[in-house]
């Protein structure tokens, strides 16, 4: 599934109304055409992770990946196209991710401890760490990619565990306040100051089973203060966790 196919995912209105994304430019492309374009991404994200965005330059990029500059003006217009496309395939990654769970068809046990598990070695792919980098690390010095991420992207990621979360709050499989607010801040509970300290440069590399263990246990942090089964006390105050 494209990331253009996003509407099929039955978005809410506000992850809609962030569409469509600049991404690559609409130019015609042969098969090999696209292949080199994929060459030219993945080669800007490596050197994007090992020099910064700011620093990083078209012509050690084109050296990467072989082809032209000329070929990459074309398909990307400039350094800001090509980390706005590499924007987009993160978000696309991340989207048919959550899709191919079906959470949908799953218990909140299951489905957000595959959530956890799945997000979890995501962030430890190059892709993830300049993305984080590039919005939050350096997000002050490039603005304009700073604010379509929160813009775009943020919305559109948040939309479908929103969904979920509706669905089970409606089933009574979960006691939430607001179930866009847990979708919000559920993502900082899995990862919290570690996502800030990979995207500032702190850590440098993600050890995913040390990340993935840590985000499972917060989901059990979770899922005790916003279950059907949760204590009295939890059941009475279901926000401190849905926002904490």
């Amino acid at each position: 599934m494209s990331i253009l196919d996003v509407r099929r995912l039955e978005l809410p209105s506000e992850a809609l109304t962030a569409l469509p994304l600049r991404g690559r430019r609409e130019v015609g492309l042969c098969k090999r055409g696209q292949m080199r374009a994929a060459r030219f991404l993945d080669a800007a994200t490596a050197i994007f992770a090992e020099k910064g965005y700011q620093h990083a330059k078209l012509s050690d990029i084109v050296a990467r990946a072989g082809g032209s500059l000329a070929t990459l003006y074309r398909v990307f217009g400039d350094k800001e196209g090509l980390a706005h496309a590499i924007l987009e395939r993160h978000i696309e990654t991340h989207v048919n991710m959550m899709h191919d769970l079906g959470l949908s068809e799953l218990p909140p046990e299951t489905a957000l401890r595959r959530v956890a598990s799945r997000v979890a070695r995501n962030m430890g792919k190059t892709e993830s760490l300049v993305v984080y980098r590039i919005v939050i690390g350096e997000g002050q010095s490039f603005p304009a990619l700073r604010s379509w991420y929160f813009s775009h992207a943020i919305p559109m990621l948040r939309s479908q565990l929103t969904q979920y979360f509706q669905q089970q709050v409606k089933a009574g499989a979960l006691r939430l306040q607001s179930p866009e607010q847990a979708a919000s801040q559920f993502h900082m509970l899995l990862f919290g100051d570690f996502l800030i300290a990979l995207a500032s440069g702190y850590v440098e590399t993600v050890n995913a089973e040390q990340l993935e263990e840590r985000a499972l246990a917060a989901v059990e942090v979770f899922l005790r203060g916003t279950s059907r089964h949760a204590s009295p006390a939890a059941r009475q105050h279901p926000h401190i966790l849905a926002t904490s």
